[in-house]
Order: structure tokens, then C-alpha cells, then sequence
């Protein structure tokens, strides 16, 4: 999921270099939901594992 975030923001760059505003705006949004998503799933499992009594990999 965390590619998806690093190809959105790329092609959002890309978009904005070459001057279409809308689409970067499109494409950086979806790049910063994928980040977010990222985030909130990777502190999920470090929760999940932490209770479980697993340690970190």
C-alpha cells in the first residue's frame, strides 16, 4: 500500500511540473490518504502484536 502512496505523490510531481494543477492536486491528495492508511494500519498491527505478546520483527 505504501507503493501506491510513493506512485501517486510521483505522478502528482510529474503532473504539476508539466502544469496540470488539477490533476497533481487529485493525484497528491490520493497520494496523502494512501500515507495516512499506511500509518493507521501499521499502528494497528504493533498494537495487535504488542498485546499478543509477540515481539518485533
Amino acid at each position: 500500500m505504501l507503493s501506491y502512496a510513493v506512485l501517486f505523490f510521483v505522478l502528482a510531481v510529474i503532473a504539476g511540473f508539466l502544469g496540470f494543477s488539477g490533476a497533481a492536486g487529485t493525484l497528491a491528495g490520493l497520494a496523502e490518504i494512501f500515507f495516512y492508511i499506511f500509518v493507521v494500519l501499521l499502528v494497528v498491527s504493533a498494537v495487535v502484536n504488542a498485546v499478543r505478546g509477540r515481539p518485533p520483527l
